[in-house]
């Protein structure tokens, strides 16, 4: 909450002054300015002191008086004739606890200067300003206060705050802080020795931006900034809730990071997460994408209501939704109109109604979801797909007459002479036709005529089997026991996939006359064989016989092999023309015989199309077909059990209208060419275009994205500039950057907001431009040293007038440490990994699974900390200890805290020490024949990226001649510091010469300096 005084008015009053006077347009707009200034800090008092009883929410208003609209104050507590009888001045001034407001329960009384505040604006009228964040942004004059060549826009606002504060810049940072403060900011790693050397000795008038746009290329600076989204996006690696059981979704981390490293811009970053699905065709990309409003938390223990955690989904979207783009905390108006912002309840559930027509259903298996392939995975589908596709169409289509006069000539003269016919097969195979199958047998008997006997040929046969599941394997079906009771070890067993398949080599050609089949058949399983296939196949795997089964029979069933029908075998012998019925009973026989060709080659293609399994998969949003939209009704108090109203999507009607799209294609929007999905063709990808109206009467998801980056919405740009401008300086222009409604702080430089807000919307929302002009800014290249007046007139440095020297994040503190010491792997991508931690046998309740992992292996084990496993019940240890939250929900800026724990993680955890072990091995080798005072002045310029004193030197020195003593005199503790858990060193090296260096670098990575932005 902000809480104005007269001293805070007066400072901002002094600000507005100095920026007019520097644009020379001091006298209309100075009293402009002053006023809107002390318009909007009214209406921060009434919002902080009065709107919770006498704002928007009619249900909790007090005696009928509302004071956030000018109407409702003047009707009953403002008097514009005589302002000083103003019912609202007594009631601030009253000392009867009855009459006095806030009441002393609901908050401390007014002061003097903000009663003479009041005052003071009834006397000009009670002017009610539009609340400064729902005015859209423009780009006011630049105040000209400095003629530095090198100063941008944002020095000029800054300076001119500065100028009217009596306040001057800071001087410009040293090369060596300069390189390293723009290497963890841009990249989240520290430069090396050989970029600072560089930077330094390069004279040219284009050295630094030579290095800014060095660090933006890099493909750690997706990673890093990627981190900052994964906050917002909720992003864990697990479901949450009680069990918190494992989910896979790791593909939209990827996503993030390709998109910063792309410069994808935020328009289209926006419309692909909020609504990928839903762009014409979309790419496999832009369905990851939606995986944004996937991240939500589900609920797969037993006994609880879909219905109930479905709606506390789509809560969440919304209110992540509105926290994350337009900076709003909407959560209140769930259950009743805000209290502070004009949003209504109704309107809430308007914006839920967006979110409540997507397929998902808190299920445990998360559909749906996106199956992602690899490169070479996804052309082998491609052929496969193609091969199916022709099969089908050969499969549905007529056959030639020359083709089946040909095959009924051949028939003729094999069986012409015959009185029945016989098949010679060497294979015998069962098939399930269909997706998800399961093929269990109980026999498969194959009976031919050996030496004048009916032998079963199977029991000497080999059998094989598509996959093996749950102890059945293949053999189980030709030991000649028929019991189809499973638990007795008598029936085969696939796993469920598709078109599964068993099958017996008879080892050579038989006559085969009959095949009897016993199925699985306890507990009614057989069922499940419903739509079986019987193959025999000759010597070189042609189909000769088959015949499919629509029903599975719990007992024996009877293959009668006879391939050529009775009544087909009459027409052989006919000399007479056939007749228009026989020819049809010809060609229908050679369909049926032909399909079974086609029916098993089908099956083999679509098996192994099976067979190749995705890489991941991804949970993503899907649209509800228009038959299958669900009802959106208002909760009472935020109840799914109690509903009333029922509403249609919508947007709040205080922001700007939200105007409907028509989702085809139109000349003049963006193309680009995209991935697509795997099983279809490249096509041009575009987005919607922003003009043409819909004939569809609701707007969906589309709709929103598009309103949400709509250049006439007030707030989005704003949140997206304040958002950078807080990673860069600490604390955003809006300090309260989850806040930019009644209950924000108003932004210490409203108008270099405004302006960089509207030049990003004007530059197509290019946000790596935007973070290249603030860290071009000689802002932004001050330094960080605090003179006595910056200390005492700007104690916050919110007017800038330093450089900001602020905690590192915990992933940067993390990959620091790797990095100096030369175990970082620059490997990107792909499933999360488990770098050591604690084992500690925790179990989240309601699951069998433990919290504890088995530590990752190889480069794995040192990869940057936006690959690690996040599990929400049991964030990884040392990252939460640095303020990293669970994810659980929504978290818009992460606090900063100093507590012992973090000090005892970067002393005693097991990254950390290995971490030690490198750096204490590469002063070893890389400073090799160097005296101890080199060495040390090496590990410390790998750490500080700078030169170090001597008095530092020194110490360094005397702390490893008092370890090398130590150590000395324990050998094993030595050795255990210096190679567990790394590997062991060089044959040759001093080990306790090591173990000293790595209790060195143990303190050196604890220097305040390091865990620090300089």
């Amino acid at each position: 909450m902000i809480f104005l005084t007269g001293f805070e008015l007066c400072g901002c009053l002094n600000s507005v002054i100095a920026q007019e006077a520097a644009t020379d347009s001091i006298a209309v707009n100075q009293t402009v300015r002053i006023q809107a200034v002390r318009d909007q800090a009214v209406r921060s008092l009434l919002s902080n002191k009065c709107f919770a009883c006498h704002g928007p929410d009619e249900d909790a208003r007090e005696s009928g008086l509302r004071l956030d609209t000018r109407d409702g104050a003047i009707d009953s507590a403002i008097d514009l004739a005589d302002p000083e009888a103003s019912e609202i001045l007594a009631r601030i001034k009253s000392d009867d606890p009855d009459v006095v407001m806030p009441p002393p329960k609901h908050g401390t009384a007014l002061t003097d200067a903000q009663h003479e505040l009041l005052l003071g604006w009834i006397k000009d009228g009670a002017p009610y300003a539009r609340h400064w964040s729902y005015v859209k942004p423009t780009k006011s004059a630049v105040p000209n206060v400095t003629d530095a060549k090198d100063a941008n826009v944002i020095d000029q606002f800054v300076g001119a705050k500065l100028l009217g504060s009596n306040l001057k810049p800071a001087q410009m940072a040293k090369r060596a802080t300069l390189i390293r403060r723009l290497a963890l900011d841009l990249t989240g790693l520290p430069p090396t020795l050989e970029e600072l050397k560089k930077f330094t000795q390069d004279n040219s008038d284009d050295a630094y931006e030579k290095v800014v746009d060095q660090y933006l290329a890099r493909p750690a600076y997706g990673e890093r900034w990627a981190a900052m989204w994964l906050d917002l996006a909720r992003y864990a690696d697990s479901a949450g809730y009680a069990d918190d059981r494992k989910r896979t979704i790791w593909a939209y981390r990827d996503y993030v990071i390709q998109a910063f490293n792309e410069n994808k811009s935020f328009e289209q970053f926006t419309i692909e997460q909020i609504a990928g699905d839903l762009i014409p065709q979309p790419s496999r990309i832009q369905k990851v994408a939606t995986a944004f409003h996937r991240n939500t938390l589900t609920n797969s223990e037993g006994g609880t209501s879909d219905q109930e955690f479905h709606s506390a989904a789509v809560v969440d979207r919304v209110n992540t939704t509105m926290a994350v783009w337009m900076g709003t905390t909407i959560a209140c108006a769930q259950c009743h109109t805000h209290k502070y912002d004009p949003i209504t309840q109704k309107e809430y559930f308007q914006l839920y109604d967006f979110f409540n027509q997507t397929a998902d259903y808190d299920r445990p298996n998360e559909s749906p979801v996106l199956e992602i392939y690899a490169d070479d995975v996804i052309e082998k589908r491609r052929v496969l797909t193609a091969k199916i596709e022709a099969k089908k169409l050969e499969f549905n289509s007529q056959p030639d007459k020359e083709s089946v006069a040909k095959w009924f000539e051949q028939l003729k003269a094999e069986h012409g002479d015959s009185e029945t016919t016989s098949v010679q097969g060497k294979f015998v195979r069962v098939e399930l036709p269909g997706k998800g199958k399961i093929l269990s047998l109980a026999e498969v008997k194959v009976f031919s005529n050996v030496d004048g006997v009916q032998t079963n040929v199977a029991l000497a046969g080999t059998a094989t089997q598509s996959s093996t599941g749950f102890g059945g394997p293949p053999e189980f079906a030709i030991d000649d026991n028929t019991d189809g009771d499973m638990q007795k070890k008598s029936t085969t067993h696939t796993n469920s996939e598709t078109n599964p398949w068993w099958e017996v080599d008879l080892g050579s050609s038989h006559t085969i006359e009959s095949i009897s089949i016993w199925q699985r058949s306890d507990n009614g399983l057989h069922r499940r064989s419903d739509g079986f296939k019987v193959s025999i196949l000759d010597k070189d795997r042609k189909v000769v016989f088959g015949q499919a089964f629509k029903k599975a029979l719990p007992t024996e069933q009877v293959v009668s092999i006879q391939p050529v029908p009775s009544s087909i075998l009459s027409l052989l012998k006919q000399d007479d023309p056939l007749d228009e019925q026989q020819n049809k009973e010809i060609v229908a026989h050679y369909q049926s015989l032909v399909g079974l060709r086609i029916a098993g080659e089908l099956a083999e293609l679509e098996s192994s199309l099976d067979k190749l399994k995705p890489a991941t998969t991804v949970p993503v949003l899907k649209a509800l077909a228009e038959d299958q939209q669900r009802t959106t009704k208002i909760q009472i108090r935020g109840s799914y059990l109690i509903t009333g109203e029922a509403v249609s999507a919508a947007t709040p009607e205080v922001l700007h209208p939200l105007v409907m799209l028509n989702l085809g294609k139109a000349e003049g929007v963006k193309t680009e060419r995209v991935e697509t999905d795997p099983d279809k063709t490249e096509s041009e990808e575009t987005l919607p275009n922003k003009t043409q109206q819909s004939k569809t009467a609701k707007p969906n998801r589309m709709d929103l994205a598009r309103w949400l980056v709509d250049k006439n919405n007030p707030l989005t740009a704003r949140v997206v500039v304040n958002r950078y401008w807080e990673q860069i300086f600490g604390i955003g222009i809006v300090g309260t950057s989850e806040e930019f409604g009644a209950q924000g702080e108003l932004p210490s430089h409203p108008k270099l907001l405004d302006w960089l807000a509207a030049d990003l919307m004007e530059h197509d929302w290019d946000t790596r431009r935007l973070l290249k002009q603030i860290v071009m800014s000689k802002t932004y290249r001050q330094s960080s040293v605090a003179t006595a007046d910056s200390l005492e007139l700007d104690p916050n440095n919110r007017l800038l007038s330093r450089g900001a020297r602020v905690r590192l994040t915990a992933e940067m503190i993390r990959d620091q440490a790797l990095a100096i010491s030369g175990l970082l792997s620059a490997k990107m991508y792909g499933p999360p990994v488990q770098p050591p931690q604690p084992k500690v046998g925790l179990k989240p309740a309601f699951s069998g699974q433990t919290t504890d992992w088995t530590d990752s292996v190889g480069e794995d084990r040192y990869r940057r900390g936006i690959y690690t496993e996040w599990r929400r019940s049991s964030p990884y240890p040392s990252m939460s200890t640095f303020d990293v939250n669970s994810r659980e929900v929504c978290e818009l800026r992460r606090s900063s805290t100093n507590t012992p724990l973090q000090a005892l993680v970067t002393l005693n955890d097991p990254v950390y020490i290995e971490a030690a072990q490198g750096l204490a091995r590469r002063i070893l080798i890389e400073a090799k024949d160097k005296t101890s005072k080199e060495k040390a002045t090496f590990g410390l310029q790998l750490c500080l990226v700078r030169k170090p004193t001597s008095l530092e030197v020194e110490r360094v020195v005397r702390l490893f001649d008092e370890t090398y003593k130590h150590f000395e005199n324990d050998k094993v503790a030595a050795k255990e510091l210096a190679v567990d858990p790394l590997n062991p060193p060089e044959k040759d090296a001093d080990i306790v010469e090591l173990a000293a260096w790595t209790t060195v670098a143990n303190v050196l990575f604890n220097l305040d300096e390091m865990l620090m932005k300089p």
